[in-house]
């Protein structure tokens, strides 16, 4: 049974499309969005519990985390993505993975 073609299923199919884009394509980007998304999510988790050992406050951590982060969007909405498609995409995935690892440590902290 397919479904109708209606707003919805539209939204859907094109978020579907935007997910799966990572994984499709030779070994070489499906390999280097994976090992990104993996070193970001290492460096998310180990640099937040780091610096939360080292400087005592975890509202700082997060705030500097945050900024990296928020700095890492404004220079992909800014740079053109043309001339280093694969190196933008490491960029995303690794910030993906740092994103998920802060708010898995915040899960596990109960805040």
């Amino acid at each position: 049974m397919s479904l109708q073609s209606t707003r919805f299923a539209r939204l859907q199919s094109k978020i579907g499309e935007h997910l799966y884009s990572n994984w499709l394509g030779p070994w070489r980007r499906r390999s280097v969005s994976l090992i990104a998304l993996l070193v970001g999510f290492y460096l998310g988790s180990n640099l937040t519990v780091y610096y939360l050992q080292k400087i005592g406050q975890r509202p700082i951590v997060v705030l500097v985390m945050v900024l990296i982060i928020e700095l890492m969007v404004r220079l992909r909405s800014r740079v053109i993505s043309e001339p280093w498609p694969l190196r933008w995409l490491a960029l995303d995935n690794l910030r993906i993975g740092s994103v998920y690892a802060v708010v898995l440590e915040a899960f596990k902290l109960g805040s």
